[in-house]
Formats: structure tokens, C-alpha cells, sequence
């Protein structure tokens, strides 16, 4: 066995509790200018942001999680719970997606009034907040899926928040209330796209399929390449969690010493994590002409 358990990116737990706190104190604030306006969009930008929260939360929960030791009844610790967290985010934002849809289609057939200025305000608030952690969070999100759930989270409500002052702008300007209903479909596009790569990643990890990127036939055929390595089989690569690949496989060497063995076993393990960043292996050696299968 090989390869050690990677740390989960460079955003403490600590720091997105105060992202959270920030995101969410904002959320009700925003929902309550949205309420009084009467505008679908500014409550549903709301919405968003309250789910932007619940991402920050589950992810801060998750990496606390994740720090926890493996014990004798979860030998992996606790990786998994990022994986989790990020499908609760994605099944959230759908949801959530499909509700504004709703509401926006019965207000496209009777739009009713909207204050325009307590939205364009606030919307550019909501933009100011959500690029600011969205710019914080980006670094780590590039190595891990529960961070970039609530990554994307943050993108996608400073995108909508923009549509929101727009559709202010055009009904200070000309009057068209149906301006509000026609940005919150809008929105509710963005968040369904925003969360459905979210869900089917989380959902591929969780079926424990090879890690998307990575060709199976390729590492066998790196397998077979290792000197002394006469065959190889049962190969199996999956994703624990983000940053931590595992795999096991069979090789098959000649009959001989077992500390020569014991090197071919450590070549194989070295070059999985060189060449294909998998840093959890087991290595099962078989003797030519043993049948071990």
C-alpha cells in the first residue's frame, strides 16, 4: 500500500464560517428589500444567495470533516463528506432552480409591479459580495469539488445579481414589469447549468468510476512498462475524494527473491503516483506460474 492522504486546498474551515456568516446576514437582508419591492428576481437572487450560504456551510463542515483521522470502521476517514456536501449543493440548486421557474412563468402571464430602485442597489451589493468570495475561493477550487461547488455558487449569483440591476434599469426606464420574471428564468437557466456538472462529477465519484481525464488502458499499459513486471490484471482506479485518487491492481513477476519483488512492487507504486496522481495503491505480486487470480 502506498501514498498518503492529501490535504483539502488552502481554505480553512474558519475562513468560510465567516464567508458564511457574511453571505447569509446578507441573504436576509436582500430577501426583505426583495419582499417590499415585490421583485421575483431580487427574492430569488435571495434564494440563491441563502443556498450560496448553505454551500459555504457544507463546505467548511466538510473540510473539518475531512481532517479527522481514519479509524477501524471508516478506513479512508472521512474524504467522502466533500463528495456528499457537493451533491447536496447541486440537488439544492436544482431544486431551488425549478421553483423560481415556476414562479417566473406565472408572472409572465400577469407581471405585477416592482420598485426598481431598492433592486439595482441591492443587486449591486449582492454583486460586490459574491465577486469578492468568489475571487477568494477560486484558487481552491481548482483542486477540489466541494470548494468549487461553492465556487460556482458565488459566480453564478454575482451573474444573476448583474441581470438583476439590469432588469431594474429597464423598468425604471421604460415600465415593463416583465422585465423581473424574464431575468428570473434567466437566473433559473444559470443555476441549472452552474449545478449539473456539480451533480454528475459528485455522482461519478460516489459510483467510484475512473476519475474523468484519466485513460485505464494507459495505465495498464504503464503498468506492463515497469522492468520486471511480466503481466498485470484486475486493475481498479477511483476517486475517494478531490486530490485523492486510489487504485489497486494484480502484477505478475517471475519467480524470485522477495525483496527483488518488493522493488518491482515499489516501482509500480511510484510510477501511478508520478504519472497519474494516484496516491493510494495496493499492489497484489503474483509469482509467474502460481495462478494466483
Amino acid at each position: 500500500m502506498s501514498g498518503s492522504h492529501s490535504d483539502v486546498g488552502t481554505i480553512s474551515s474558519k475562513q468560510l464560517w465567516v464567508a458564511t456568516s457574511l453571505t447569509f446576514a446578507f441573504c436576509l437582508g436582500e430577501a426583505a428589500v426583495g419582499y417590499f419591492s415585490n421583485s421575483l428576481a431580487l427574492m430569488a437572487d435571495a434564494g440563491h444567495n441563502f443556498a450560496d450560504a448553505l454551500a459555504l456551510a457544507l463546505s467548511a463542515f466538510a473540510i473539518w470533516m475531512a481532517t479527522k483521522p481514519a479509524d477501524s470502521k471508516r478506513t479512508f476517514g472521512y474524504h467522502r463528506v466533500g463528495i456528499l456536501a457537493a451533491l447536496v449543493n447541486a440537488v439544492g440548486l436544482v431544486a431551488m432552480a425549478g421553483a423560481i421557474f415556476w414562479e417566473a412563468l406565472q408572472r409572465l402571464y400577469a407581471p405585477e409591479p416592482v420598485q426598481s430602485g431598492p433592486m439595482i442597489w441591492v443587486a449591486l451589493l449582492a454583486i460586490t459580495l459574491n465577486s469578492g468570495i468568489a475571487w477568494w475561493l477560486s484558487r481552491a477550487a481548482k483542486e477540489d469539488l466541494n470548494i468549487r461547488g461553492a465556487y460556482l455558487h458565488m459566480i453564478g449569483d454575482a451573474a444573476a445579481s448583474f441581470g438583476v440591476v439590469i432588469a431594474g434599469i429597464v423598468i425604471a426606464l421604460t415600465g415593463a414589469y416583465i422585465a423581473d420574471p424574464i431575468v428570473s428564468i434567466v437566473f433559473a437557466a444559470l443555476v441549472l447549468w452552474s449545478s449539473w456538472g456539480i451533480l454528475t462529477e459528485s455522482i461519478h465519484v460516489l459510483l467510484e468510476a475512473t476519475p474523468a481525464g484519466l485513460d485505464l488502458a494507459k495505465v495498464e499499459q504503464a503498468i506492463r512498462g515497469v522492468a520486471g513486471v511480466l503481466d498485470t490484471h484486475d486493475i481498479h482506479v477511483w476517486t475517494v475524494s478531490s486530490g485523492l485518487i486510489a487504485g489497486s491492481c494484480h502484477i505478475v513477476v517471475a519467480d524470485q527473491r522477495v525483496s527483488n519483488s518488493q522493488q518491482i512492487h515499489q516501482n509500480v507504486a511510484h510510477m501511478l503516483e508520478h504519472d497519474f496522481r494516484i496516491s493510494h495503491s495496493t499492489i497484489q505480486v503474483e509469482a509467474e506460474g502460481c495462478g494466483g487470480h
